[in-house]
């Protein structure tokens, strides 16, 4: 069921057919992107779980662009950095890229439009990025500190941006910013100029940034979503004076 429910919201950016969703849009954006890349134009109705897609392209929104991309990476994320940084073990990192290419859940989510590769694949980097923010900490303020700062904002904003599961994420790396914040204000070596440049850069990097693409990411799709779709009704007459289609368009209404 839930392939024929992302699929058709896809198609819904395709067709810039505004809708109304639980979820945030960029998750289901990416869906439409991938399919809009590949080939395909939307036509197809979404109706029920298990019908075929006959002649319609749907292999990009199912996964050779996007979702299985993103399972693949979770497995070389862990490989190549998070778990060689955390345990300093290559046989411990192996092991886990091994269990997680054959694990048997993360197989059948890649195979289907479906939003939770996407939302692994930010919460894995937001996690690698904090870990490697971390490991720059003898540096603080270098080119490779600011860099793992600022994409951890970034992918922080991608959690919460593919669904709301992502605050947990931001919960982990609030936490972990709050220990490293509490061990510079006990460091009798750092002045408070010097600690307070540290709050600032993460108040920048962890608040500021990912608030500003989460916004970023309504204002894309409310500017591509222009036409009258089902999702009118939920939004004031004013709002949907704006939609192409409907039957408010561009009419005067009275404050």
């Amino acid at each position: 069921w839930d392939e024929t429910h992302f699929g058709k919201m896809g198609s819904y950016y395709i067709n810039r057919t505004f809708f109304f969703d639980v979820h945030p849009p960029l998750g289901k954006m990416l869906i439409g992107l991938a399919g809009y890349l590949s080939g395909y134009d939307g036509t197809f109705p979404f109706q029920k779980p298990g019908d075929r897609y006959e002649q319609h392209n749907y292999i990009g929104m199912r996964g050779v662009r996007l979702c299985r991309l993103g399972s693949s990476w979770l497995a070389s994320l862990c490989l190549s950095m998070q778990l060689l940084e955390l345990s300093k073990s290559l046989p411990a990192a192996l092991l886990t890229a091994f269990i997680l290419i054959f694990d048997t859940g993360c197989i059948t989510l890649s195979q289907y439009i479906l939003l939770d590769p996407i939302l692994m694949f930010f919460l894995m980097g937001a996690v690698l990025s904090m870990v490697k923010c971390n490991s720059c900490a003898d540096r603080p303020f270098s080119a490779s500190w600011w860099f793992w700062l600022s994409l951890t904002g970034v992918s922080l904003a991608g959690a919460m941006g593919v669904k709301f599961v992502g605050l947990f994420v931001v919960l982990l790396v609030g936490l972990n910013t709050v220990y490293d914040l509490w061990d510079l204000l006990g460091n009798l070596s750092v002045s408070l100029v010097m600690f307070g440049k540290h709050l600032l850069a993460r108040v920048l990097c962890l608040i500021v940034l990912p608030l500003a693409l989460y916004t970023a990411m309504f204002a894309v799709h409310f500017a591509v979503l222009n036409r009258s779709g089902p999702g009118d009704g939920f939004f004031s007459s004013a709002f949907q004076s704006q939609l192409i289609g409907n039957n408010l368009h561009n009419v005067s209404i009275p404050e």
